[in-house]
């Protein structure tokens, strides 16, 4: 039984949810429930946004099965990944809020751009928006999957250096550099 086209986003949405309450209850104080909550969220959001970004190359890839079901529902799917997403925004300004941690501007800028990208691709992610938008809503959305990408390898790039993180850090970029591979071999023209 096929899933309906809008249950992606709702996947996404209660992904997300779940994650941020069972960290909020994992935390000693709320500080550190909110700080796992954003942690959490952030990670069940990569495996779907890996999805919405490695779309239309496994459909390349190896046609028909769940990739084409995917690929015919990737724009839900990138509407999932915003709903958990914004999960993770929430979390994450409730633990900058009640903690006394900062974040300095070279995180907050390609940050907040990627909740701009981020917001942008979702509020764009309907026919009468790419009628409008015409070639620039491809240009859009290539960019800002691209970026979105980007933001996650070097989050988890910057892990490897940590002791403590390694091992996410070593998961997380392979993963993303990984995806990076396939979307670059399926672009590759078939051969005859």
């Amino acid at each position: 039984m096929p899933i309906p086209s809008q249950w992606p986003l709702l996947i996404g949405l209660v992904i997300g949810v779940a994650a941020m309450l069972i960290g909020l209850g994992s935390g000693v104080l709320p500080t550190d429930g909110w700080e796992l909550a954003a942690r959490w969220t952030a990670r069940v959001g990569f495996p779907i946004f890996l999805l919405v970004y490695l779309a239309s190359s496994l459909a390349r890839l190896w046609p028909g099965g769940w990739r084409a079901a995917v690929l015919r529902d990737r724009r839900f799917w990138g509407l999932g990944f915003a709903a958990c997403h914004t999960v993770h925004l929430f979390a994450l300004v409730m633990f900058l809020k009640l903690g006394d941690e900062t974040r300095g501007l070279e995180t907050l800028i390609p940050g907040g751009l990627g909740y701009v990208v981020l917001y942008a691709m979702a509020a764009t992610s309907t026919d009468g928006a790419m009628r409008k938008l015409g070639a620039n809503w491809k240009r859009l959305h290539r960019v800002g999957i691209h970026y979105l990408w980007l933001i996650f390898t070097l989050s988890y790039a910057g892990r490897l250096m940590t002791a403590e993180t390694r091992i996410v850090g070593v998961i997380g970029t392979a993963l993303a550099l990984a995806a990076l591979g396939l979307r670059l071999a399926a672009r590759r023209p078939a051969k005859a």
